[in-house]
């Protein structure tokens, strides 16, 4: 494909703009459909990035001929059918992790992604950053083997809110969402399938009706282990904090930065050709779109963590 890929995207919330921002700096591409909940809000968004369509139904950009692919940046609870939505509609389809709430959902999206042929991924952003990619690179070439990963993911949302501290019209989940960066992570980095996974959690919230803190243990087959801690309770320093402990050192990674165990800085700027983790996740599935060929991050190869996280549920209720 050598024409303009041309680009809906669905959800001009807090991701949403963040995809905007990245697809600026990615030539040959054009988001040329907004979808939104509200229409105003959406308006505004589109205005400011000059996107000349804008719309509250996905089906509307769907049906638009020049649309090649769409970014969906949409409710977990939407994901699974938006993205089906798409393949059938005959359009490449990137959808914002998680693929799904519902295993059984994610393997409908496997069956009609492989039956269509369509690129299809998710934004399993941590594979991305050049931080954990600068980790990847030293355990392929045989430099670093890890011994156990700690993970924090760590928010204070004790109220339905957003990134950006606006309301949201869903709720957040700490197993299906945010534990899934780290399930997949894991199993990608060691380049071995989970094969224990073990989980507590705490209280349910009145309200929200979602655990707002839990406790995750992993081991991989090739013998590696992962302990990964969440909470929506945390009034501190916010985000996910990984620590790598391998056999030639230890590495912190803390989004696109990583440092030593002794916090010195590594200098990971020459890693990507950006060090915006969305952007290279973006780049990707155009990439591949162009080049006809499976994207990291695939349905396919994601599809594992969404397995352990079914099980892991079955093990809480």
């Amino acid at each position: 494909m050598s024409k303009t890929i041309k680009v809906a995207l669905a959800g001009a919330g807090a991701f949403g703009i963040k995809h905007l921002d990245g697809i600026k700096n990615i030539d040959g591409v054009e988001v040329v459909s907004l979808i939104g909940r509200e229409f105003a809000k959406t308006q505004e968004v589109a205005d400011k990035y000059g996107i000349g369509h804008v719309t509250t139904d996905l089906n509307e950009s769907l049906a638009l001929k020049e649309v090649d692919a769409v970014i969906l940046c949409t409710p977990t609870q939407m994901h699974a059918s938006q993205t089906l939505a798409c393949l059938k509609a005959g359009k490449h389809v990137q959808v914002e992790i998680p693929l799904c709430d519902v295993y059984k959902e994610g393997q409908e999206v496997l069956r009609v992604q492989k039956e269509t042929g369509l690129v299809a991924m998710v934004g399993h952003t941590r594979r991305f950053n050049p931080s954990h990619q600068w980790v990847n690179h030293k355990i392929k070439a045989g430099e670093f083997n890890i011994q156990q990963m700690d993970v924090q993911t760590y928010f204070f949302r004790r109220t339905n809110m957003n990134a950006l501290g606006q309301a949201r019209s869903w709720t957040d989940h700490l197993l299906w969402h945010h534990a899934a960066h780290t399930v997949d992570l894991f199993a990608y980095q060691c380049g071995s399938p989970i094969v224990k996974a073990n989980a507590v959690q705490g209280p349910i919230h009145p309200t929200l009706g979602i655990a707002m803190d839990m406790s995750i243990q992993l081991k991989a087959a090739n013998g590696a282990i992962c302990t990964l801690s969440l909470s929506f309770n945390n009034d501190g320093p916010l985000g996910t904090y990984f620590r790598y402990i391998g056999d030639t050192g230890t590495y912190l990674a803390r989004y696109d930065d990583l440092f030593t165990g002794k916090e010195e800085k590594i200098d990971v700027s020459q890693v990507a050709v950006s060090m915006n983790g969305i952007e290279l996740q973006d780049r990707e599935f155009f990439a591949a779109i162009r080049e006809g060929r499976e994207p990291n991050s695939s349905i396919a190869q994601v599809l594992p963590c969404y397995q352990v996280l079914h099980d892991l549920e079955q093990q809480l209720a």
